[in-house]
């Protein structure tokens, strides 16, 4: 898996590609536990490159997600394959996250504050 940040505004963009498997969910776990220290108040994690995600990308995810609650971050996640598409929705996190379909779209949610 490999990562390229970038800011947009407000908003933190992390560009995922890949595969979040066992073996790679730790890079993005310290990742995301050091926007989650530093208060990051836009993340954004854009997919399009991300191949596969197992239950440990999954769980990384979600540990994120309940830390970004706790200081009122706003998280999304775009541009999801098909095949990963199907793994958020088999465990209904598509319910859970807000997902979008490509890195505008979030990004102008995300600053319109509609996220």
């Amino acid at each position: 898996m490999e990562m390229v940040e970038k800011t947009e505004g407000s908003i933190t963009i992390l560009t995922l590609s890949g595969e979040i498997d066992l073996n790679q969910s730790p890079k993005l776990r310290t990742a995301l536990r050091e926007k989650a220290k530093n208060k990051t108040p836009q993340l954004l994690l854009d997919f399009a490159a991300v191949a596969y995600v197992d239950s440990s990308g999954l769980a990384t995810l979600i540990e994120y997600y309940q830390s970004a609650k706790a200081f009122s971050g706003k998280f999304a996640i775009c541009s999801l394959v098909p095949r990963v598409r199907s793994s958020f929705d088999l465990v209904r996190l598509s319910e859970v996250f807000t997902i979008y379909p490509d890195q505008a779209v979030a990004c102008q949610a995300l600053t319109s504050g509609s996220a």
